[in-house]
């Protein structure tokens, strides 16, 4: 029950639609968890979108996935999260309404093709880490009954964790998609705050809160995020977020320079054989960063003015229905009342100041890695002390949203008790990819005790989300193209891989002389020789473009060229002093592109004296 696997099987016509919702329902019975939902879609109703989509698949073939990249998928939501026309409780009865449009985001993934199975349970207005603060039930862990499954996005963790759905949304404050993801051994993806609307979503925190992925693999999540990460004019919270390209280099490590694992020996040693494993076999760099500023930025969310934010998402609902609410959660919300107006500012200020120290930590490293939770307490534990556990659980959580950063929970090895453990990757606004590429590596190596070649090909699937910025299509010719030396130059600065096509006829291609790396040249001829001449076309945001131009060398340049296609695009060119008799390039033009050269140049080594420089480049 993954994403890739069930479109994998729907393209190969060895599942439907109707088998895989069959699957899911029988998957919950068996799973034993009831507590995980909080009311499920009618199994008629299921069905008969499944059928819908059967149709669809009849009557326009593969294409039905180029517009509905999640065809089929079973998917669950959090009960903080409308969906049209089903109750939406936050797990209260008493606060229940039903809404007549569903989430932004949820109604994206129904557009993208998903099935909807249900809605699960949370801790009550997504107060809490543990899972347990619900008149639905304290939601088990899913393989161990007696273990908390973690908060407050419990239900929605736990339906995947079991198999029951391909993926889940969650919403994270504080952790809430976080650390139930460790808990379960999930991928849990916290996106930049504003990068997914959060219209349609009873708020904990509203500057806060975000809608949070849960699925089995990082890739999973992050085809879930490219449908939902969508500006949305209406939320008044929703941001078009910069993407940060991917980086050249290794990628700078952070590490706390003091853990806590409140006397958890058995986590303790689980994280650091993970971090052993990451810096033997990735060669991740690593330092260790003074975790105290980030400590004093979590402190300000329960212990600060920010609980009144939670109190004002309740309004009046808080006085005239304070039976209704969970003891534990009222306690935690109540504590609103010690803050006034004054309170709120100085809080304001205290981030403000806090955040310097952040971005002075984020100039010294790319990630920060942390343990996803410190330790993973006992139902009844929690029970018993609901406040002080529920409070470590979110040790290395908490600060993030404050700080506007980006997160990635990712399973590594089991505890030694056999329980899941993992590690969060955290970065600045905007790092969304960063830490999903690195994450599907660290992912992958786990797996399968060593970072295989499919680890490295299903990292570099990590495709940088849809644009919304203005950009610029760059045709590239030579040493950009995928898989060769440059092209990191492309990701670098966040560039998307739109389609291999050709130029219009009439271009001469070179290889340049004295080149490092080998390079070619693309001139437009004059002459009746020219042909099309193999490019791919690549969408550059506009902010990274003009870097991008600095930085080409001569004798190349960036000018305009005419496609196949009969429009035209940015794209390299070069100056005709460079091709010229004398200058030692070589026409090539009869290869019909670089690729095509390089090739023929492996085969044959000996058939250009530039062979041996230009072999050894590649």
């Amino acid at each position: 029950m993954t994403v890739k696997g069930l479109l994998a099987a729907y393209a190969a016509g060895s599942l439907t639609p109707t088998e895989a919702v069959l699957s899911a329902l029988a998957r919950i019975e068996a799973s034993n968890r009831p507590e995980a939902w909080i009311l499920r879609v009618p199994a008629a109703d299921v069905q008969a979108r499944a059928k819908a989509l059967e149709a669809l698949y009849d009557a326009q073939g593969s294409a039905v996935f180029e517009h509905m990249p999640l065809f089929g998928v079973p998917f669950a939501v959090k009960d903080n999260i409308d969906v049209a026309g089903l109750p939406t409780t936050a797990a209260c009865d008493s606060f229940a309404y039903t809404p007549d449009t569903s989430a932004f985001a949820v109604q994206r993934l129904i557009d993208a093709g998903a099935i909807l199975i249900g809605k699960t349970n949370l801790d009550q207005f997504a107060t809490g880490l543990v899972g347990t603060r619900s008149p639905y039930g304290a939601v088990r862990h899913s393989e161990s009954p007696l273990r908390v499954s973690g908060g407050s996005s419990s239900g929605s963790a736990v339906a995947v964790a079991t198999g029951c759905v391909a993926f889940s949304l969650g919403t994270d404050t504080a952790g809430s998609g976080r650390v139930p993801a460790g808990f379960n051994g999930l991928a849990g993806l916290k996106p930049s705050l504003g990068l997914v609307s959060k219209r349609g979503v009873v708020p904990a925190c509203r500057s806060l809160d975000t809608i949070s992925v849960f699925a089995h693999d990082v890739d999973d999540a992050w085809r879930v995020l490219c449908e939902i990460a969508c500006f949305d004019s209406l939320d008044g919270y929703s941001r078009k977020v910069p993407s940060l390209g991917l980086l050249r280099s290794v990628p700078r490590i952070g590490v706390p320079e003091r853990l806590e694992f409140y006397g958890d020996a058995i986590a303790s040693r689980a994280f650091a054989t993970a971090l052993d494993t990451l810096t033997t076999h990735l060669h991740l760099p690593t330092q260790a960063i003074d975790f105290e500023p980030l400590k004093a930025v979590s402190a300000l969310l329960y212990d600060g003015p920010w609980v009144a934010e939670r109190r004002a998402a309740l309004g009046t609902f808080f006085e005239t229905h304070h039976q209704a609410i969970d003891a534990v959660v009222a306690k935690v919300i109540g504590k609103a009342e010690q803050f006034s107006a004054a309170d709120a500012f100085n809080g304001q200020y205290a981030l403000a100041d806090l955040k310097r120290h952040a971005e002075a930590l984020f100039e010294t490293i790319d990630i920060l890695i942390v343990p996803t939770t410190p330790t993973h307490p006992l139902i009844a534990d929690v029970q018993a002390n609901p406040i002080e556990l529920n409070s470590q659980l979110g040790y290395y959580t908490n600060f993030v949203n404050l700080l506007d950063l980006c997160a990635l929970a990712v399973p590594c090895q089991r505890r030694s008790d056999g329980l899941p453990a993992g590690v969060t990757l955290i970065a600045p606004s905007g790092a969304d990819r960063r830490l999903a590429e690195l994450g599907a590596r660290i992912q992958a190596l786990f797996a399968n005790g060593t970072e295989t070649a499919e680890a490295v090909t299903t990292a570099a699937l990590i495709q940088p989300l849809p644009f919304q910025e203005s950009t610029v299509t760059l045709a590239v010719v030579g040493a950009h193209l995928r898989g060769q030396p440059l092209n990191w130059q492309l990701q670098q600065a966040g560039a998307r891989f739109v389609k291999a096509t050709h130029t219009a006829p009439g271009y001469k291609l070179y290889a340049l002389a004295n080149t490092q790396p080998p390079k070619p040249g693309l001139v437009r001829s004059t002459e009746q020789h020219g042909q099309p001449i193999a490019i791919e076309l690549w969408e550059v945001p506009l902010r990274s473009f003009g870097q991008f131009v600095a930085d080409v060398p001569a004798p190349l340049g960036i000018g305009t060229l005419q496609l196949a296609e009969g429009h035209s695009a940015k794209g390299f060119i070069c100056e005709p002093s460079a091709v010229s008799e004398d200058s030692g390039a070589r026409d090539i033009t009869l290869f019909g592109g670089w690729l095509a050269y390089l090739a023929s140049l492996k085969a044959n080594p000996k058939a250009n004296p530039q062979a041996d420089t230009q072999t050894n480049a590649l």
